[in-house]
């Protein structure tokens, strides 16, 4: 059992719930995620499983794309509906169209940003989060990450009763960006505390919101031992690499994670033996073969 299925994680689970639930499902152990999803969040969530779990970190270097609302007018320690709200300002107008979309420009790009202290990254051996929930403050490291587009996709929605102001938009940002911050440093530009209010993760991994089946659905097909309809074959997350067919005297260098000569340059390939695919290789030349062992995948040897 070895693959990657594009599981929809509905709001109100946690991506670890995901996993828990389907090693349940699946009566399989090797199971991991490709990038965590806040509670409030739905939508794609990767899930690797058996060979594949060796793709985790691969899948996760990919960017990702988010759907979802920024509301101008408060702030919460979360820096999204979940948390407790620490500042509020009534706004009497709402800014310009033309100064919300200069401040989302000017978060494109590299981006210098803080991870907030409700987060899972680690300071000291320990999650912010952990801090945060402490009542304890702690210096937390500056990350680069790249924005690749950050859009509003609807007009302004100005609520004079309550003060605030909403707007949807669609962001692209490499992993490791909290989108919720991006919210936040949205409103610091404008001059005013601001939150994420919704969010939907629409790609990762290279799959999209279309092609995500959901809980319900693997047990299914598990139950009806078609698990192939919803478990992506580790050759096809893996497609976009040239693929090379090992002779048996290559394949006896690579069962042992040797070096291997190739004829070409491609800085990775994939190596199959007898169909089934054995292994990834780097480009690395050495005096043993110009191809190197960068992830075995050998289970069906």
């Amino acid at each position: 059992m070895d693959g990657v299925i594009p599981l929809y994680k509905p709001r109100g689970m946690t991506s670890a719930d995901c996993v828990y639930k389907l090693r349940k499902i699946l009566h399989e152990r090797r199971i991991g995620h490709t990038g965590t999803l806040d509670p409030d969040v739905d939508g794609v969530l990767p899930i690797c499983v058996g060979q594949a779990t060796k793709l985790v970190n691969r899948l996760l270097a990919g960017g990702k794309v988010y759907q979802g609302e920024i509301t101008l007018g408060f702030a919460t320690t979360t820096e999204d509906l979940s948390g407790d709200e620490v500042e509020r300002v009534f706004l009497t107008q709402a800014p310009t169209e033309a100064e919300v979309d200069a401040a989302l420009t000017k978060l494109t790009g590299d981006v210098a940003q803080i991870p907030p202290m409700f987060s899972a990254v680690k300071v000291n051996g320990r999650r912010l989060y952990e801090y945060a929930r402490a009542g304890e403050t702690v210096e937390r490291p500056v990350r680069q990450i790249h924005v690749f587009s950050f859009q509003r996709t609807a007009p302004l929605d100005y609520d004079a009763t309550a003060g605030v102001v909403r707007f949807p938009f669609t962001v692209s940002c490499s992993k490791g960006t909290y989108v919720r911050t991006l919210a936040t440093d949205c409103g610091q530009l404008l001059g005013v505390p601001a939150v994420m209010s919704s969010l939907q993760r629409l790609e990762s991994g290279g799959i999209t919101l279309a092609e995500t089946v959901t809980l319900a659905q693997v047990a299914t097909a598990m139950a009806q031992a078609e698990l192939s309809t919803v478990l992506r074959p580790i050759e096809t997350v893996l497609a976009a690499l040239p693929a090379v067919r090992l002779d048996a005297t290559q394949w006896q260098l690579v069962k042992n994670g040797g070096a291997i000569t190739l004829a070409s340059s491609a800085p990775e390939v994939t190596l199959f033996y007898e169909d089934k695919i054995k292994a990834i290789y780097r480009y690395q030349p050495s005096r043993l073969g110009n191809y190197s062992a960068e992830t075995m995948l050998l289970a069906n040897q």
